[in-house]
């Protein structure tokens, strides 16, 4: 539709006409909707959830400038607290402009939540927005609605397809177990014969996880060194880690032509005693507060050579070492070297990297990407855009082969957090959380409840390959959240990473064989040892599960 000025008078007299009633979910609710959409399309598709609670609902007009600005929007009544809302529309610009960022905003009774989903929308095609919201206290009336960036005023907005799907927090949950049990686990089924063939009934069985497919891990510093109590506790939890400081180009030449990589040496024989894999962070920091000072005063040639010596010397001496690399970090937030080198700066670190070290995987890190979708610099559609022009550069482009997503959070909106993985996941990339905490303007125990949810938003998203917290501990105090104090007591956000290391990983399992010599099970994806035991004879072995729909059969013989 679209919308001319029209004064707040009919526009409040047609909201009241088209208002509804929230009703309320059944106690089994939907399945999640993981479907989402990145290209501009020549129609809407329907609505997910069938339109959920906005089944048959068309947009009213809301005033959000007074005589400047009006927006499609819904009137939402009796919303309810603590449930889940997930929002998705469809968002086409009808006229003044060909481009522009639209943000949803809902305006409750006592409050306005700036952005529960955004999308870059184009004029003559269809964007898919996709986000949802939380509330801290029930509204009885609500308004959602929409703004664009850069609006002065003549942008005409046509919406379509619209859904409000609402589920209770055990809804969400349930939601989180099934995607865990289908991406995360895999049935197993032990058989066990013996010489001739024969089913082996009354056989132990013994079953023990001794890796996890799903890496989980935190930043460590050179404090770590020689500090054998936190390297005790560091190694009995995590299985990854990655670098917080001492990769950093100001920190591997704090002056020019004066290399010193003695910390991260040390830090990666840690690594390689205790079999962790570590992500390689970071090679380029385009934020120029975190660029060494005298590379800050070069230009030209003289800044060109000193990226080319640095990348070189970087790669060649850790090939093969990290699994990861975050190439240019922050590349969506700040521009040191593109405005100085050239638009294909990034592009050409990149492919030198992967010239580098071509079994690395390659990743575009930066921050408020699926924590929030007021930073219009980094949005969801903003990052995918990015990857896509690196991929198409010059019409060959660089292969990109991980996203990642910091993870910064304040308070998490596990609605807009999911919807936002949902359309990373289009690029059909590996998604890694790498650098997760929660805010330090929270109590400790706020931290804890808000890390445990963001750990299994991604968890339980299939996309996600792994995640790395920043971080555990570190005498001159965290980023933000620390893990445990330094006596190694455990913090409240420690507490929660450890029930979570434990619950997501196949505890010892132990059983007989039943009348065909078989014992099946559910196991999380990983390397395991198992054992059988059979009148004082015993065998032992060992099997891998790797992701699949199909049982897992493993034959033993006694």
């Amino acid at each position: 539709m679209q919308h001319s000025a029209m004064s707040a008078l009919i526009f409040w007299a047609i909201s009241l006409l088209t208002a509804f009633t929230l009703a309320s979910s059944s106690n089994d609710g939907p399945f999640y909707d993981s479907t989402a959409y990145t290209e501009c399309k020549s129609e809407p598709e329907k609505p997910l959830y069938n339109g959920g609670l906005l089944r048959d609902s068309e947009a009213s007009v809301a005033v959000t400038r007074t005589g400047a600005r009006y927006t499609p929007a819904y009137i939402l009544q009796n919303l309810t607290q603590n449930t889940i809302y997930c929002f998705s529309i469809w968002v086409r610009i009808e006229a003044g402009s060909a481009t522009a960022r639209v943000r949803a905003k809902l305006r409750t009774d006592n409050d306005t939540l700036n952005c529960v989903g955004s999308v870059s929308a184009k004029h003559g095609c269809w964007s898919f927005l996709k986000g949802g919201f939380l509330l801290d206290s029930p509204s009885k009336l609500s308004i959602l609605f929409f703004e664009t960036s850069n609006d002065d005023g003549k942008i005409q907005l046509q919406v379509a397809s619209a859904s409000l799907q609402p589920f209770t927090q055990d809804q969400w949950r349930n939601n989180q177990d099934s995607f865990i049990d289908t991406a995360r686990k895999r049935a197993v089924t032990i058989h066990v014969a013996g010489e001739n063939g024969e089913s082996v009934e009354g056989a132990v069985v013994r079953v023990e996880q001794i890796s996890k497919d799903f890496p989980i891990g935190s930043a460590i510093s050179k404090t770590i060194l020689g500090n054998i109590p936190y390297q005790e506790w560091f190694v009995k939890r995590f299985d990854g880690t990655v670098f917080e400081n001492e990769l950093k180009w100001y920190a591997t030449e704090p002056n020019q032509g004066k290399l010193n990589y003695t910390f991260a040496d040390q830090m990666m024989n840690f690594v390689r005693a205790n079999r962790i894999i570590a992500r390689g962070h970071n090679i380029f920091w385009e934020d120029p507060k975190y660029t060494p000072a005298w590379v800050r005063n070069l230009t030209g040639e003289d800044l060109r050579s000193a990226v080319n010596r640095r990348i070189r010397s970087l790669m060649t001496r850790y090939r093969g070492e990290f699994v990861h690399w975050d190439v240019s970090n922050e590349m969506l937030h700040f521009d040191f070297y593109e405005s100085r080198l050239g638009k294909n700066a990034s592009y050409e670190f990149f492919a030198a990297a992967r010239e580098y070290d071509s079994l690395a995987t390659l990743f575009l890190n930066d921050f408020n990407v699926v924590e929030t979708c007021s930073d219009e610099r980094s949005t969801v559609d903003e990052y995918i855009a990015r990857v896509r022009e690196l991929e198409r550069y010059d019409g060959g482009g660089v292969r990109m082969d991980g996203i990642g997503i910091e993870g910064h959070f304040t308070v998490p909106n596990a609605a807009l957090m999911r919807a936002n993985l949902d359309k990373l996941a289009t690029l059909e990339l590996p998604i890694w959380l790498t650098e997760i905490d929660i805010s330090s303007t929270l109590d400790h125990r706020t931290q804890a409840i808000y890390l445990e949810q963001v750990l299994r938003e991604g968890f339980s998203h299939p996309s996600v390959k792994g995640m790395m917290l920043w971080t555990a501990l570190h005498p001159n105090g965290c980023y933000e959240m620390c893990l445990t104090d330094d006596k190694f007591q455990n913090l409240p956000a420690g507490d929660v990473v450890d029930q979570k290391l434990k619950e997501w990983k196949t505890g010892q399992v132990k059983a007989t064989t039943d009348d065909h010599g078989s014992f099946s099970f559910f196991g999380f994806l990983g390397e395991y040892r198992v054992g059988i035991l059979y009148k004082g004879r015993t065998v032992n072995s060992s099997f891998s599960l790797s992701p699949d729909l199909q049982t897992k059969h493993v034959r033993l013989q006694i």
